[in-house]
């Protein structure tokens, strides 16, 4: 059984969950990744079998159809390895930038106040 890869990008982050649902649930598939490429558009990639990954993207398409939210929508029936390097290599990128992105946001003004309210206890 060959892989192959099938691509969704959707509008707003609520319904590329609601599209991930509906197509492993439709389908015999594994999400690969779902990323945010900015704050309104989000891609999501999904592999298995060709067959099940035509019908699952075909019912994230529909989902995301019936929201208004659908942008992008394609299958790769046999990628390249060097393809499936590529986007193994971006979801490891993505991964770290996420987790980069996780630290507290503390703006100039915050931490100015915190290290004056450190001089008036000293």
């Amino acid at each position: 059984m060959t892989k192959a890869l099938g691509m969704i990008e959707t509008q707003g982050l609520a319904t590329s969950i609601e599209a991930v649902d509906v197509m492993l649930k439709n389908s015999y598939v594994q999400l690969v990744q779902q990323s945010m490429v900015d704050a309104a558009l989000v891609t999501i990639l999904i592999e298995g079998d060709v067959s099940a990954v035509k019908a699952a993207v075909e019912a994230g398409v529909e989902l995301a159809k019936r929201r208004g939210a659908l942008v992008a929508f394609h299958v790769i029936p046999h990628p390249d390895l060097s393809t499936n390097h590529l986007i193994r290599m971006k979801a490891a990128d993505g991964y770290e930038a996420n987790k980069m992105d996780n630290k507290p946001n503390v703006n100039k003004k915050d931490a100015e106040n915190e290290s004056n309210q450190d001089e008036v206890k000293e």
